[in-house]
């Protein structure tokens, strides 16, 4: 299964590589519902405090302090050095998080499954929140917006080849995410979602690597 999520945003953090989540105890702490929109938070608005985050996701500061040290914890948020107590801005390490598609024991087979699991709830909750005010969108974003599937036939390779096609066509606008000067002024914030799996209905003749 292939999931990625390519989010056109300004966010200040150096550039470091993304964290890969290889230990089943840093998988069981990423897949926390709040610790995940605590870190899509920070990536898509900046640095915040504890409180700023708070009131922004409707939880306490003393919730959101908590869950960010958890997080720092496993290398993904960092404080940025300034201010003191709940007022340290915090900050997302990396624009998007790795984690292995497959696993050598149950137990991290299982906490990939729970980290999956909660990315997808919240893509659909994000999904519902962008059907719920679609009306309220300029025309041209309505016609510009997507809410579709289509079904293939495709190998293993081919799908690979598929998803560095569609990763090859958005990577030209990424820079915008840390250089807003490159935006031009009718830019928005856009959550793109990719989402490509082996489905349940018919196979081809058999199921192999290829």
């Amino acid at each position: 299964m292939l999931t990625s999520t390519a989010i056109f945003n300004a966010m200040a953090r150096p550039e470091k590589p993304p964290p890969a989540l290889t230990d089943p105890r840093a998988l069981r702490a990423y897949a926390h519902p709040l610790r995940m929109r605590l870190v899509h938070l920070l990536r898509s608005e900046g640095p915040l405090t504890a409180t700023q985050a708070a009131v922004r996701l409707g939880e306490t500061s003393g919730s959101t302090s908590f869950h960010l040290r958890q997080l720092a914890k496993y290398g993904l948020v960092e404080e940025t050095g300034e201010g003191k107590g709940r007022q340290k801005p915090w900050r997302s390490v990396a624009e998007t998080t790795i984690f292995p598609d497959e696993s050598d024991s149950p137990e991290g087979a299982a906490r990939a499954e729970s980290v999956r699991t909660a990315q997808a709830q919240r893509y659909f909750n994000q999904v519902l929140r962008a059907i719920g005010r679609a009306h309220r969108e300029p025309r041209n974003w309505q016609r510009a917006s997507r809410y579709e599937d289509v079904r293939l036939f495709v190998t293993a390779r081919e799908l690979a080849d598929i998803t560095k096609a569609v990763d090859s066509v958005i990577e030209p606008y990424l820079d915008r995410t840390d250089d807003p000067s490159r935006r031009p002024k009718s830019a928005r914030q856009v959550t793109y979602l990719h989402v490509a799996f082996p489905s349940d209905g018919p196979s081809g003749p058999g199921r192999t690597d290829d």
